[in-house]
């Protein structure tokens, strides 16, 4: 992968991706902190680098005359106060709450802020890391990319009522990044041993059989608006990277538009509309209609910088941005 932005833990191999963002799945309103009897975690052998989780509210006035939605977004605002660690922004359906992922001393668990209130609520609290939070389709558990004593990496989930938490998929290992497709079918990042790609699989649950996508995918993995499929980001060659559509009726992929210059990170308006950031700015491009990406925001002003990982709210109206520190 051109651009590594992950940390190793004891397990050099297949963790050096994890700290990547989570997927956009919504979530309902979480309370419960999670916890369960303490055991060794592993020891990190390197701080991932600080980053800030900003929301910028976003505001779409149709154009009659052009056909076109017109954007305009307010001010960025920082929603931790913790320095460090702080990625994986996930709006709640109501679009009025955020989790997010933040190491602090040394240990990853989910916190859940208030945009309202302005307050942060621990939502895990386990010797474990957690990270990817994602609701399941049966909104009664969330998933979480959990990292065991060992440096495994496997698909857990943990209950909304705060019970035990347990394993999805026992024999998958080591998972990166997933996205629930429906009840029983999910697309899952899998980490590449030494020497090996990174892979992009379906999983389904009820037959526990894996059908091969792709290798070297992106660690995006988004539901595309209105339409059967999921997209990805293909890493063709070290300068060559396209955002592409997985048909889930016909299980072909195509290309929809070829990525910003080293960009990975990437989100859905409602309206089918991308979003890409890089450095302090933020781009938009409506795939499949010749036209290349232009810029949407100048960030510079604000001083958002590194713009990485983007968060789309179920309306549309909010953006939450990661930028580095």
């Amino acid at each position: 992968m051109a651009r590594v932005e992950y940390v190793t833990w004891s397990t050099l191999t297949g963790m050096n991706r994890l700290f990547g963002f989570g997927s956009i799945t919504i979530l309902v309103l979480l309370s419960t902190v999670f916890s369960q009897t303490p055991s060794p975690s592993p020891t990190p052998a390197a701080t991932p680098p600080a980053s800030d989780i900003y929301i910028v509210d976003l505001k779409t006035k149709h154009n009659y005359q052009t056909h076109r939605d017109e954007m305009k977004l307010g001010d960025p605002k920082k929603i931790n106060d913790f320095t460090g660690y702080n990625n994986q922004p996930y709006f709640m359906p109501d679009g009025k709450s955020i989790l997010y992922t933040s190491i602090r001393d040394k240990q990853a668990d989910i916190y859940r802020y208030d945009i309202q209130t302005g307050a942060t609520t621990q939502i895990t609290k386990t010797p474990e890391s957690e990270y990817s939070p994602t609701l399941m389709p049966d909104r009664k558990n969330i998933s979480v990319v959990r990292v065991e004593p060992d440096g495994t990496q496997r698909l857990w989930k943990f209950p909304l009522d705060g019970g035990t938490p347990s394993l999805i998929i026992e024999d998958i290992k080591p998972v990166g990044y997933h996205l629930w497709i429906d009840d029983h079918t999910l697309a899952l990042f899998i980490l590449g041993g030494a020497g090996k790609p990174n892979f992009l699989e379906l999983y389904d649950l009820s037959t526990h059989k894996s059908e091969f996508i792709t290798e070297n995918p992106g660690r995006v993995l988004r539901r595309i608006p209105g339409q059967e499929k999921f997209s990805f980001v293909q890493k063709i060659a070290s300068d060559h990277w396209e955002i592409k559509a997985f048909d889930l009726r016909t299980r072909t992929s195509a290309s929809l538009i070829r990525t910003l210059p080293g960009v990975e990170d990437y989100a859905w308006l409602p309206a089918g509309l991308l979003l890409m950031g890089k450095e302090s700015k933020l781009f938009s491009v409506r795939p499949l209609e010749g036209k290349s990406w232009s810029q949407l925001e100048d960030f510079t002003v604000p001083g958002l910088q590194g713009i990485s990982r983007i968060a789309v709210s179920p309306k549309g109206d909010r953006l939450a941005i990661v930028a580095r520190h």
